[in-house]
């Protein structure tokens, strides 16, 4: 197959030519050279890419995902920094979870304010005690129903 100009691959890809030029500059991908001012691709760029993306929306850095290319440009990804970031997916999937539940609870607590309401206070609390990326669950799990309130499903 012959290969792809720059408008070409961002086409399929859906990646900008911009972030094409700053991902050779990176050494994530390289170019087979030039026709004219255009740069030209081998077509396997558009799996490489692939990969690009799939490392991008599970959260690795740039350095790590162009770690898990070998010097043959064929991927060689550690199995343990695979699991490493399944079980933070994991971490932050519970954190936000429980993030979701206390939102829900807050819009639908009867209590006549937010800050008559012990569990919204507790929510409060926790959020001032640590920074928001790394606080913990206020709530051990879903909101308990309180005297003055019915907790949200």
């Amino acid at each position: 197959m012959a290969d792809l100009d720059i408008g070409e691959v961002a086409h399929r890809s859906g990646v900008p030519a911009s972030t094409l030029r700053y991902y050779e500059e990176r050494g994530l991908i390289t170019s087979t050279g030039r026709r004219g001012l255009r740069r030209q691709f081998d077509p396997g760029v558009l799996q490489r890419l692939a990969l690009i993306a799939v490392g991008r929306s599970a959260g690795f850095s740039l350095d790590d995902i162009a770690g898990m290319f070998g010097p043959d440009g064929e991927p060689h990804i550690d199995r343990v920094l695979l699991v490493e970031k399944a079980d933070e997916l994991d971490r932050t999937i519970r954190r936000l979870g429980a993030l979701r539940d206390s939102l829900r609870h807050a819009a639908n607590c009867p209590a006549p304010s937010h800050a008559e309401c012990p569990t919204f206070r507790r929510i409060l609390a926790a959020a001032e005690e640590q920074p928001p990326a790394a606080a913990p669950s206020p709530l051990s799990g879903p909101p308990r129903a309180r005297p003055h309130a019915t907790a949200a499903p």
